[in-house]
């Protein structure tokens, strides 16, 4: 069953993704493996701790940071220490042109992976993505939530998995669940 946390989320991403043409693209994901659902042209996946982005960009073997078409980050910011450091590290590694998919939480349990550090808002995330570089008008940002879910959050085990006679997936603006934002490198 999929998680009720992020069907919506991950309906919306999808064709955001599609619309950048996946077989044309070379990507990165930074941890997870949502991105193993698309046919992109090249994908590599760099998990989380071992691979920190907060450190710095991923570098090829002459020490140059690799080099992308798409990065992608599905959950995976809001176990960072220096999330704002890493876009800016990520937007290093995009080419010119380059798109930047990045998805979190806002209202979910505690959860450390190693650590738990940050939520934000679609546009919190988007302060994010401009304070990191992106131009504002190159950035889409979106959420989702609503009281029932969150009150489902509470519940374990967690994350709820979605149950379509239960569930309702309409979205409350004042009740985040999770947000998600795809930025363009100018």
């Amino acid at each position: 069953m999929p998680s009720l946390n992020r069907i919506v989320m991950q309906r919306s991403s999808r064709q955001m993704i599609q619309e950048l043409d996946p077989p044309s693209l070379d990507v990165a994901e930074v941890s997870g493996k949502w991105g193993q659902v698309f046919n992109f042209k090249s994908y590599r996946r760099f998990l989380y701790p071992k691979h920190d982005i907060c450190t710095g960009p991923y570098l090829d073997d002459d020490g140059k940071p690799l080099k992308f078409d798409l990065i992608m980050a599905n959950q995976v910011w809001e176990h960072l220490d220096r999330p704002y450091g890493a876009v800016k590290n990520v937007r290093r590694m995009l080419k010119k042109g380059g798109h930047f998919w990045i998805a979190v939480p806002f209202f979910v349990p505690f959860h450390a992976a190693p650590m738990d550090n940050s939520r934000w808002s679609a546009r919190g995330l988007k302060n994010l993505l401009i304070e990191a570089g992106f131009a504002e008008d190159a950035i889409v940002a979106e959420q989702w939530g609503n009281r029932e879910t969150a009150a489902r959050n509470l519940e374990r085990p967690w994350p709820p998995d979605f149950e379509a006679k239960r569930d309702v997936l309409d979205n409350d603006p004042k009740m985040p669940i999770c947000s998600w934002a795809m930025a363009r490198k100018t």
